[in-house]
């Protein structure tokens, strides 16, 4: 098998094991010291609304057919129409679903405590789901979240005939979503929960009600998207097979 690294990322590499060589009484100094590292380039992918009509299908029909586990199917959805972290929807339980305010009450996010406002399609979607395991989202194994999404992603990204498409864009795409939509970028960074500086300030001044109106366009504007007619032709795939 045949790896690729960047110039920066093997500069970081032998950094990393310079100090390992230096116990092993290899001569002293980084080799590294004076290699000039390259900026890497963020690397940013959005689904288009073609491509969201396309996974729609794919969904419907891995549903239709079992061939992908529910709970893989539940979490793709969640995050294509809330703009979480991976982690956030893997690890979301029932007792942080708060039907009443229309939010998702994240206890532990990459943020600290936060609050995710919800549109009518994820709360139909949560009302409509299973509650056979304290996870929203379980695991094969009783008691257990679920862990790898990796792989019903790829099976569901080929059936839909998308490429170069990773979970997390899923969250990039809904924030294209809000501003393509004419949301602000401070509603819709209110709404994902922004890490970058200085961002949490100027969501103070926010009320909620604004917010929640901006998820519930955004999500049903994701929503309709997938639900659109006119898509391409959906790509058979094998049956599953475990693992």
């Amino acid at each position: 098998m045949r790896f690729a690294l960047s110039a920066t990322a093997l500069a970081a590499l032998l950094a990393a094991g310079a100090p390992i060589a230096r116990a092993a009484t290899v001569p002293a100094g980084n080799p590294c010291r004076r290699i000039k590292k390259h900026a890497e380039r963020r690397r940013e992918r959005y689904l288009s609304s073609q491509e969201l009509a396309r996974l729609g299908v794919a969904l419907a029909d891995a549903e239709r057919r079992a061939s992908e586990p529910p709970a893989a199917i539940l979490a793709i959805r969640l995050l294509l129409l809330t703009g979480c972290r991976k982690s956030e929807i893997l690890g979301l339980r029932w007792e942080h679903v708060d039907f009443e305010r229309a939010c998702l009450r994240l206890p532990d996010s990459k943020t600290g405590t936060k609050t995710v406002p919800l549109g009518a399609p994820v709360l139909e979607l949560l009302a409509e789901a299973e509650r056979l395991s304290p996870w929203v989202c379980p695991g094969g194994r009783r008691g257990e979240p679920l862990k790898n999404l990796y792989k019903p992603w790829g099976r569901i990204c080929r059936a839909a005939g998308i490429t170069g498409v990773r979970p997390h864009d899923m969250r990039h795409s809904y924030v294209s979503a809000g501003t393509a939509g004419g949301e602000s970028l401070v509603i819709v960074g209110a709404i994902v929960g922004h890490s970058a500086a200085g961002m949490t300030e100027r969501y103070a001044h926010l009320s909620d009600d604004p917010v929640r109106a901006a998820a519930d366009r955004i999500s049903s504007a994701i929503s309709a998207a997938m639900a659109a007619p006119g898509t391409a032709e959906l790509r058979r795939l094998r049956p599953r097979s475990n693992g």
